[in-house]
Formats: structure tokens, C-alpha cells, sequence
């Protein structure tokens, strides 16, 4: 560890570790516009496109840092320019244009490459550009990537809002006059920038990760774009110190060790991440399917206490398929919630309020299902079981609006009331049914309405008639029609024929 050390203290190693660094957050930082635009393969093409211009920067005589700079991003900028021409003019699929224009792109720098190495007395080895050599930075080359990296961080920072815009909203960015094309090539540009700057430390095979390997898995640990630059450009960091440092331990090529990094970062995010990670999702999918189990016992011993009388454990088991021991730690868990008896087998309030829930979820959803959805009544029940677990309360109150608020579901069995509502209600009496409206209502705007449409507590009316959005009802010769919205919040007392 010490030779280590002492050897990463070399002005190379020191050259080699803050040429890493830098395109480490460069390439990270625009990575994430790359991975959101789903550019990925334009990054590649790029990186592979800009041979040709190093070669040609070779062959005038300007092989130096400025030179190479120079060709290839012209050489970038060129792709860009044919392949964005292509896929607009030409009817030929996006990815088949990128696929085309850098292969054609890479071959000519292959071939170039290979003539000039065979030219006495000219160096030009291909391998330096395709996977790097981080270890051969030069102080010009240092000082180069140090003026990319600035300026492409101060351009992301500068037009951070046009670039948003652009990558989520293109069509309001338009609207709002920012050119969406002018941002496109502005963004190859600064791409074709980190290219080069690339070139040294993990060459034009591996850069493609260095762009997209710590995006991706800064995305994968959030969802705003301002937070992703940023742990994006720390991945990239690390992927870049980390990899040169076990490139050194190891004996072996830095720049794969890079890629191999970085990798490593987002295998660890892909299975860890706090919300969209496999292991979060696995143990979701587990409290998920827990918590369906639990309800599925709530909503049967409501249906058996309700239908049945007493609860059983023998009707119980025969209704949930459970084994006896699993059915146990059901038990167990409803008792901790209130929602059992601690000392016998019957649901407490709160539990009766749940299973009540649970009922009408299922029995709306499977009367959506068959008046709106035009299923049948064999078609519904499957269906109905796995979403009355995931529709919420408003969900629910929506679909129980859109239906008219239906008193019955499709096989003929009534639909419990919404929590806070009276358990037998004014909607759902039946033309010619008489009743006796309750003094006590379940809240002082609902008196207040019967007040104003002269309906009296604790006197006899019938039902005229049920016409779409509202109930006609005869109290003393009187006939008011009364809302279906406000008719499923009227309790009533005494129902005669």
C-alpha cells in the first residue's frame, strides 16, 4: 500500500488523477441530458466519430494537444450535423442513421490511423485512442481538460433552463421562444468537448460509460434533474479516482477499470436504491401482497359477521384457503390493529369500518366493470378482487359518482355506504317505499339542506319517483326533488311499502 502511495504521488499519477477527475464530473454532468434525451448511442457515435478529425490534425502537422483538440471537434460536430440531416430528411430509422454515420466515421479513422502508423518515423498507435492512456497526460493535456470541464460546467449552469426545457417540454420550450434545434447542436457540442476530453483517459470505447453508467445511476436515486447533475457528477468522480487507483493495484488498463467502476456504482443503486431499487421493490411487492392477505381475512369475516352472525374459525378458514398457521398470525396481526377482539373472534368498530370498506370497493369496481366496461357478471369477480386493495377513498367517491351511486352491485348485493354516511340512506328507497327521515342526520349541512327544501325530520314521505341525477319524494302532499348527492347523506329511520 505504501509503494501505492508513494507511486500516486508521482507528478504522472497527480496529472493522471486530476485529468480522471475532471472528466469524471464533466462527463457526468452531461450524461444526465444524454440518458433523459435517450441519446445514449449519439454519445457513442461521437465518441467513435471523432478519429477521423485526429487523424487529419495528424496528417497537416498539428498533432499536438491544440491539433487533435481541434479535429475532433469538428469531426464531432460534423456527425452531429448528418446524422440530425439524415434522420430528418431521409426515411431511415433514428438509430439506423446514428448506427451508419459512425461506423462509416470510425472506419475512415481505423484506416487512417493504420496508413499514417506505417509512415517511417510516425508513432500513432490506435490502442492509446481506443481505451486511453490516463498514465501519458501531458501538462498540456491537463491544462486542456481543465478549460473543457469549465466550460462545460458553466454552460450547464448558464443555460440550465433551456436545456430543462428542452429535454422534458419541447414543445413549450418552442412556445416560449428558446430553439429547440439551437440547443441540440449547443448540447453535441459541448458532448463532442467531452469527448476529447475523454480521449486521454478512457479513450473513444469506454467513454460512452463514463457518460451514461453514472447518470443512470444518479437517476435511480432521484427524480429531479438538479439533484441527478449533481450525484452524477460524484459517481463520475469516484468512478474515475477509484478505477485509477485499482488500475494501479491491480497492474491493469485504467480505463476499463473506470467503466468497471462506475458499473459496480450503479449495480449497488440498481439494487439499493431507497425507491426504485430491487431489493426496495422485492420488499414492497412482499408488504404489498402482506397487507392484501390481511385484508382478505378483514373483508371475509365482515361478509360472515355480517351475513352469519358469530365469526368461526372453521366458515373462515373454509372461505380463505389459509392454513391453520398462517390464518394464526393473521389473527395476531388484526388483534395488534384494533381490528379484532383481543379476548374473542369478533371485529371491533374500527374493523367492521375497514371490512365495510373493503366490501364496497369490491362490489363499485365490479359494477364499473360491468356497466361502464360491459363485462359480464363471470368477467368481474377476478378483476374486482385485485383492485379493491389499491383504489383510495377518492378513487372510490369518483367511480361512485360516475355510477350514479349505485345501491347494488351486479349479482344483486348491496353496496355499504361510504365511511361517515348513514348505513341506510335516503337513495336507496325504491319508488312507492315510504320512510321516516331521522332528526339526527350525519352533519348540520345535510339538516340544513332538508330545511331548505322543506323536508321535516321524523315525518312520513314516499318515494314519486327516480329520475337520473335526483329522487322525487312526497312528504304532506308536497313533491321535492331532492339530489342523488345529497339523498346518499339523508338517514332514514322507518322504511314501509
Amino acid at each position: 500500500m505504501n509503494d501505492i502511495l508513494q507511486q500516486l504521488m508521482e507528478p504522472w499519477a497527480l496529472r493522471a488523477l486530476a485529468a480522471s477527475a475532471l472528466v469524471g464530473i464533466m462527463c457526468g454532468m452531461l450524461g444526465c441530458f444524454i440518458v433523459l434525451r435517450n441519446m445514449a448511442l449519439i454519445g457513442d457515435a461521437l465518441s467513435h466519430a471523432i478519429l477521423p478529425g485526429v487523424v487529419v490534425a495528424f496528417a497537416v502537422g498539428q498533432g499536438g494537444t491544440i491539433g487533435y483538440f481541434t479535429g475532433a471537434v469538428v469531426a464531432g460536430l460534423l456527425t452531429a450535423i448528418i446524422i440530425t440531416w439524415i434522420q430528418r430528411n431521409v426515411k431511415t430509422k433514428n438509430d439506423a442513421a446514428i448506427g451508419i454515420v459512425f461506423t462509416a466515421m470510425f472506419s475512415l479513422g481505423v484506416i487512417g490511423i493504420s496508413y499514417i502508423s506505417r509512415q517511417p518515423g510516425t508513432h500513432l498507435d490506435l490502442k492509446d485512442f481506443l481505451f486511453g492512456q490516463v498514465l501519458g497526460v501531458t501538462n498540456d493535456d491537463l491544462w486542456l481538460t481543465v478549460g473543457i470541464t469549465i466550460y462545460v460546467l458553466l454552460s450547464v449552469v448558464v443555460f440550465y433552463r433551456q436545456l430543462f426545457l428542452t429535454t422534458f417540454q419541447p414543445i413549450i420550450a418552442q412556445t416560449m421562444g428558446v430553439s429547440v434545434s439551437t440547443m441540440h447542436y449547443f448540447l453535441m457540442l459541448l458532448l463532442s468537448f467531452a469527448v476529447v476530453a475523454a480521449l486521454r483517459t478512457v479513450g473513444v470505447i469506454l467513454v460512452v460509460a463514463m457518460l451514461i453508467t453514472p447518470a443512470s445511476t444518479a437517476l435511480l436515486l432521484t427524480n429531479r434533474l438538479h439533484r441527478a447533475l449533481v450525484l452524477s457528477a460524484i459517481f463520475g468522480f469516484l468512478s474515475a479516482l477509484l478505477g485509477l487507483f485499482f488500475a494501479i493495484l491491480f497492474e491493469t488498463t485504467p480505463g476499463p477499470a473506470m467503466a468497471v467502476t462506475a458499473t459496480v456504482f450503479y449495480l449497488l443503486a440498481a439494487f439499493f436504491s431507497p425507491k426504485k431499487g430491487l431489493a426496495f421493490r422485492f420488499f414492497q411487492k412482499r408488504k404489498l401482497q402482506s397487507r392484501i392477505q390481511l385484508e382478505d381475512v378483514l373483508k371475509v369475516a365482515f361478509r360472515q359477521q355480517q351475513q352469519q352472525g358469530p365469526l368461526t374459525e372453521e366458515g373462515l378458514l373454509k372461505n380463505l384457503g389459509l392454513s391453520k398457521r398462517s390464518f394464526q398470525a393473521q389473527l395476531q396481526i388484526l388483534r395488534s390493529k384494533n381490528l379484532l377482539e383481543k379476548d374473542r373472534l369478533a371485529l371491533t368498530e374500527t374493523g367492521r369500518e375497514e371490512g365495510r370498506r373493503l366490501v364496497r370497493a369490491h362490489r363499485l369496481w365490479e359494477t364499473y366493470l360491468a356497466n361502464e366496461m360491459g363485462l359480464t357478471a363471470e368477467q368481474i369477480h377476478d378483476d374486482a378482487e385485485k383492485y379493491e386493495h389499491l383504489l383510495t377513498d377518492e378513487i372510490l367517491d369518483e367511480v361512485d359518482k360516475t355510477l350514479g351511486y349505485p345501491t347494488t352491485d351486479p349479482h344483486g348485493s348491496p353496496i355499504p355506504a361510504r365511511r361517515g354516511l348513514p348505513e341506510f340512506s335516503l337513495l336507496q328507497l325504491m319508488p312507492d317505499e315510504q320512510g321516516t327521515i331521522a332528526a339526527k342526520q350525519p352533519n348540520e349541512h345535510v339538516t340544513a339542506r332538508l330545511w331548505q327544501l322543506g323536508l321535516l325530520p321524523e315525518m312520513a314521505f314516499s318515494i314519486a319517483s327516480k329520475q337520473g341525477d335526483f329522487i322525487e319524494v312526497r312528504q304532506a302532499e308536497k313533491l321535492v326533488q331532492v339530489p342523488n348527492e345529497l339523498a346518499r347523506r339523508v338517514k332514514i329511520l322507518t322504511v314501509a311499502t
